[in-house]
């Protein structure tokens, strides 16, 4: 019988002779360091009427297993499991480890196209971390998820909430084991699994205090996180710079005792294709320089290296799962301080490209170093540039926390970012990039451009506006990723903190545009 069945194949299961799963083969996903049982994580979905559910295929494999107690504990334990939601029933069977059950929602969700979110996958990712974090109460060692029939979706939703900042507290919080229940979709679970990790990456460099990630110390992380992988680093010193004639990247440098440094990494899988070219901000503290920040919260600028952590990450996802892409990730790192040396409002300096510019603002220092950055993408003759840039409080005054503001010169390079938004959950928002936000930014007595715009209102677009004069390519976009730097608790899968956001939106984009 089916119930002999899989109880043969549960106590298999424990004496660690045969693969998880329910009931049909699969490799294990177990590790016998293990010696309690791992904690079994089903999904349910709300049913058409009041006060009914039903359980996912995984859910009814088990239910037959334990006669149908499962499904008559989850009935006797209170109200519908809400989506998003857990509860514990604990041991449903003498086979099987603590059973967690946690909330879908409606069946059959896909993408609402007014929201421009597929509702069915961020249900699956909140499932998954819902499960993830009651087993972590439970002080599991090991926790197997079903794929809740997205395998790739639960694998980020379950990496995503198994992670939380805690380099230097001395005692640290432990996480189980992540495995999955059967591999439906083993692929896209590793995957999955890759880009959740990949945007902890993001989190774990965002989060890190500025007296630790230096930006030489920024480049030692990103040198020991592509190990192993094949990518090509260089790390560039300030007189490389200098010879380049970035004086608009130096210019910010000047008031931190810390050296500049510009990282570059190459990953070349596509063959003769151009590459495409990231290009991350990677201001790893900022004071606001001689324009000085308001005290209040400045601590959270050990962050305003998120283009910088984003960039790094992506190329890590890229060369992880082995897409065919050539791809170029460049960061130019350093400090804005407000040194004896440092640059003054008022000051001029000179760009790569030869555009001379009034620094009238020395807190609108992403864009001084993006600028260079921009102009030394140039020369690598790339099919597609992208710049992401914690780079104005404007950005998050007009979309808040639900989306990553983008300009582009291209329409269509725009729907493809926003068709991969739309998949992870993170989604984009087309912004103007329109002739009149550039022009703003040529108002300056002294040189060809202004580092501000001397009339108000705009400050995202005019910011954009700007950064266009140091790019020729055809296919550019600008992400502004300030909103989105923080999670509060909007994003359920993620815990509160730097967000690490757009990481896997921005890897869904590179590879679709893989040869």
């Amino acid at each position: 019988s089916l119930l002999q069945e899989m109880a043969g194949i549960c106590a298999a299961v424990l004496a660690r002779r045969l693969p998880v799963r329910l009931p049909v083969t699969a490799r294990s996903m177990y590790t016998a360091r293990q010696v309690d049982k791992p904690v079994l994580v089903l999904g349910v979905v709300e049913g058409e009427e009041k006060d009914t559910f039903d359980l996912t295929p995984a859910g009814h494999r088990v239910n037959t297993l334990t006669g149908g107690d499962l499904a008559s504990r989850l009935a006797g334990s209170g109200g519908v499991v809400k989506a998003g939601g857990s509860r514990v029933l604990g041991e449903v069977h003498q086979d099987v480890g603590q059973v967690v059950v946690v909330g879908l929602g409606k069946g059959g969700q896909g993408v609402d196209k007014e929201e421009e979110i597929h509702k069915g996958r961020e249900a699956v990712r909140n499932a998954a971390a819902a499960g993830v974090r009651a087993a972590t109460d439970m002080k599991a060692g090991e926790v197997n998820i079903e794929d809740f029939g997205d395998s790739e979706a639960a694998g980020e939703g379950a990496a995503l909430a198994n992670w939380v900042y805690q380099q230097f507290k001395k005692e640290k919080k432990t996480f189980p084991a992540i495995g999955q229940v059967e591999e439906v979709d083993s692929v896209g679970w590793e995957n999955g699994l890759v880009l959740g990790n990949s945007q902890n990456l993001a989190r774990q460099l965002m989060e890190a205090p500025a007296n630790f990630l230096t930006p030489t110390q920024f480049c030692l992380e990103a040198e020991r996180e592509m190990a192993g992988l094949p990518v090509e680093l260089v790390v560039r010193e300030e007189e490389w710079a200098k010879e380049m004639g970035m004086g608009s990247f130096l210019s910010v440098s000047r008031g931190s005792i810390e050296p500049a440094k510009f990282l570059e990494m190459k990953y070349s899988a596509g063959g003769d294709s151009k590459p495409v070219v990231l290009v991350g901000k990677g201001v790893t503290f900022d004071t606001g320089g001689i324009s000085i920040k308001p005290s209040g919260k400045m601590d959270a600028m050990r962050a305003d290296m998120g283009g910088a952590a984003t960039v790094t990450a992506t190329m890590k996802a890229v060369a992880s799962m082995g897409m065919k892409v050539n791809l170029v990730v460049l960061v130019p790192l350093t400090e804005n301080m407000p040194g004896g040396a440092a640059t003054k409002p008022g000051d001029v300096v000179t760009a790569m490209n030869g555009v001379t510019i009034q620094v009238d603002n020395t807190d609108a220092e992403g864009r001084l170093i993006l600028a260079d950055a921009l102009c030394y993408a140039d020369t690598l003759e790339p099919r597609l540039v992208m710049d992401v840039a914690t780079l104005t409080g404007a950005m998050s005054v007009a979309l808040g926390t639900a989306a990553t503001g983008v300009f582009s010169n291209k329409g269509e390079d725009f729907s493809l970012l926003a068709e991969c938004g739309t998949s992870t959950g993170d989604r984009v928002w087309r912004m103007p990039l329109w002739q009149t936000y550039k022009d703003k930014m040529k108002n300056s007595p002294l040189a060809d451009l202004n580092n501000i715009s001397l009339t108000p209102g705009g400050g995202s677009c005019t910011a954009a506006g700007f950064l266009a004069n140091f790019t020729t390519c055809p296919s550019w976009m600008h992400l502004d990723i300030a909103g989105v730097m923080e999670n509060g608790g909007e994003v359920k899968y993620l815990g509160k903190g730097m967000s690490g956001r757009p990481t896997r939106t921005m890897v869904k984009f590179v590879e679709k545009l893989a040869v």
